[in-house]
């Protein structure tokens, strides 16, 4: 679905604003759907013309304009033009490498925010797509690259009239549309630990170099679903501490609760993290121990010989009077002697516990 592209040099000595994609692009053209409702109803438009979303911004029903795929410049700037975006807004859009964050405007609030997948069928590899909200007076605007919807609860709950959404503002469908990002959260990270037990099960059996690549593997996916949670808990404090005439009051409770829910995210996800870091020094204390073992079987094999290798090297010096050396068993009992030693030196070995 998605078509690896950066174009991370692409905007290299452009002035600010200037609508350049970065990211991952999305098969398909982009897509604009509407839903419009009140409490006694709702309604749904599929890709209209600039002149019917200038007209539904304008309208008292609460509108939710969701654009599918952000890859198509032209279609953001359209958009820019009939919400009056500023062009650094429209920019930040279209690179979607931005990190999760809310800035203030005269007639809208923008939020940013990552939304992550873990399907479990690839081993727990976290994908990232970046999700832009803007709130204004009576309508919402998202915007998502193309991926997973993360928003398709959210637009169930407003078709079927449940819960309270279709009775309250736009600020609410902000609101319920970070709730929906923040609470995917729990589930990759559910995986992620989930895939973290198994690898400190395969720890405690055989530590071996591939499950050393996997536990890096999991480091990096839980560094990833980091760099997308730590700065959501200031961009949510902000907005629940804000004065924005945007937010009603009767929201701020809801938006209290999807900062509880982050902090205790980042709470678990540095649980992971230390849980990780131990799991990195279990592995090295395997391997020293096996190590270690290794090298004392070694040790109390080349100490066997020592003393029989001395017994050898004094019959075989080259010295004409050697008695031994006439006797008819002193080959045997030479043997016999490098016996005796080396049974003796094992059960000296035993009784000390080095065995």
């Amino acid at each position: 679905m998605f078509t690896r592209v950066r174009n991370l040099g692409a905007k290299e000595s452009l002035p600010p604003g200037t609508l350049v994609h970065v990211g991952q692009e999305f098969d398909g053209p982009t897509r604009i759907h509407v839903l419009e409702y009140d409490a006694e109803g709702f309604q749904e438009l599929d890709q209209p013309d600039p002149g019917t979303m200038r007209e539904l911004s304008a309208h008292p029903q609460i509108t939710w304009f969701r654009v599918e795929g952000v890859h198509q410049v032209e279609v953001i700037a359209r958009l820019g033009e009939i919400f009056d975006l500023h062009p650094l807004v429209q920019e930040d859009i279209v690179n979607t490498l931005q990190r999760p964050k809310l800035e203030e405007f005269e007639n809208y609030l923008f939020i940013v925010l990552k939304d992550l997948d873990c399907p479990r069928d690839q081993d727990c590899e976290i994908s990232a797509q970046q999700v832009s909200i803007i709130l204004g007076k009576g309508w919402v605007l998202s915007f998502t690259e193309g991926g997973r919807d993360p928003f398709a609860g959210v637009a169930e709950r407003i078709a079927s009239g449940r819960g309270r959404i279709r009775r309250l503002g736009a600020d609410y469908l902000a609101y319920a549309l970070m709730d929906a990002v923040v609470d995917h959260y729990f589930t990759v990270l559910e995986k992620l630990v989930e895939a973290t037990q198994e690898v400190e099960d395969e720890l405690d059996e055989d530590p071996d170099q591939e499950v050393l690549h996997t536990v890096h593997r999991l480091k990096r996916q839980g560094q990833k679903l980091r760099r997308a949670i730590w700065p959501l808990r200031e961009l949510v404090g902000g907005l629940e501490r804000g004065e924005s005439s945007l937010v009603d009051a009767a929201t701020k409770p809801f938006l209290r609760d999807v900062y509880d829910h982050t902090i205790q995210v980042i709470d678990a996800t540095e649980g992971l993290r230390d849980s990780l870091a131990s799991m990195m020094d279990l592995y090295m204390s395997a391997v020293s121990n096996r190590m270690n073992q290794v090298m004392k079987v070694l040790t109390i094999i080349a100490t066997l010989f020592i003393p029989l290798t001395f017994i050898a090297g004094v019959y075989g010096m080259n010295f004409k009077v050697m008695p031994e050396l006439e006797w008819k068993w002193g080959y045997y009992a030479t043997l016999g002697a490098m016996g005796v030693v080396a049974i003796g030196m094992l059960i000296y070995f035993r009784r000390k516990k080095w065995l």
